[in-house]
């Protein structure tokens, strides 16, 4: 193949055309399937992808990284040591959702999720002075975390438009209830136990990020996930890997928003108690904000870091229907962010 239908076939793939070449393999899976990363590689190569600068990286350099990575034979190894690639790899892994080859959308790329995440979650676990105080922090945390669910998630089934936007509707909208409910509480019994107040806020928070995992992918547990073997050729759609990976997703939001909820609540329970405090009031919320975004950074990477992107499911556990089609022991799915 000439250098130019090779840019013709990788643009046709980063951008979703139809012209693709069938037998190509995303460059991402095959990353994610090649690299068997222990959780302490799989912790620092988040770290590099969490990279707020990601978010603003071009198009055409992204074009060029991938280009790179499906001309270049030593790109075929992903350890390897030669800088150019590694960059490619991390712009590429950054930027493109491996099901579609399509580029992610700037403001829903994993590096925009701190940025994003850290103060709207300070905002909806701040005490409730009214009702337009307690809801809209909570509208914009579930829209913006059911958008980012969907968009990160799996995408290898098909789906209609209007029945993608009524689950992430209803997803935003029971996310959203549970999450005033606990404020709704304090307001109207004013609760006097400062660790229930503290405590109730966070509990709801875990369960509803928990439950927008599952609400804003459902569809990828009853219409079933791509699986494929170790080449990444697909051998067709498995609700029990669907499952799988929306249980794992849920499982790690669970651990990032409790852990980045309950130690700045912690932290200022303990707070209020120095001298400094009395001294300097309004140091409080600085203080608390600043602990939010300390702790949901470092727990960002970790919680994403706890299950691997690409998912292993042993066939005899699998559905018979793979088993003829792969001598394999073991088939991949492709988890989602």
């Amino acid at each position: 193949m000439s250098l130019e239908q090779e840019e013709e076939t990788q643009h046709g793939l980063l951008l979703g055309s139809s012209d693709a070449v069938p037998a190509f393999i995303e460059p991402n899976v095959r990353f994610w399937i090649t690299v068997r990363q222990s959780f302490i590689q799989r912790l620092l190569q988040w770290t590099e992808l969490l990279d707020p600068t990601n978010v603003f990286i071009s198009v055409e350099s992204i074009e060029n990284s991938r280009q790179l990575l499906c001309t270049n034979q030593d790109a075929s190894n992903p350890t390897s040591g030669d800088e150019r690639i590694q960059e490619a790899w991390k712009q590429s892994l950054a930027t493109v959702h491996p099901d579609s080859s399509n580029l992610i959308p700037k403001f829903f790329r994993p590096a925009a999720f701190l940025p994003f995440m850290a103060p709207t979650v300070f905002l909806s676990m701040m005490p409730p002075k009214g009702i337009k105080s307690v809801i809209l922090p909570q509208v914009c945390l579930y829209t913006y975390m059911t958008a980012f669910n969907s968009i990160n998630g799996n995408r290898s089934y098909t789906c209609k438009p209007v029945e993608r936007s009524l689950l992430m509707a209803g997803a935003v909208a029971s996310s959203t209830f549970l999450g005033v409910v606990p404020h709704f509480i304090q307001m109207k019994y004013g609760l006097t136990n400062p660790w229930i107040k503290r405590l109730l806020p966070v509990v709801f928070l875990v369960q509803a990020n928990g439950m927008n995992v599952y609400m804003s992918r459902n569809i990828e547990s009853i219409k079933g996930i791509a699986v494929m073997d170790k080449e990444g050729n697909v051998l067709g759609h498995s609700p029990i890997a669907g499952i799988k990976a929306v249980r794992e997703t849920a499982a790690s939001r669970t651990v990032l928003f409790g852990t980045s909820a309950l130690i700045p609540e912690v932290f200022t329970y303990f707070f209020k108690r120095t001298q400094f405090f009395l001294k300097n009031p309004g140091s409080l919320w600085i203080l608390k904000l600043s602990c939010t975004v300390l702790t949901m950074g470092l727990m960002a990477p970790v919680s994403f870091s706890i299950f691997p992107q690409i998912g292993r499911i042993q066939c005899c556990s699998h559905e018979e229907k793979f088993q003829p089609s792969t001598e394999e022991t073991e088939i991949f799915y492709h988890r989602g962010v």
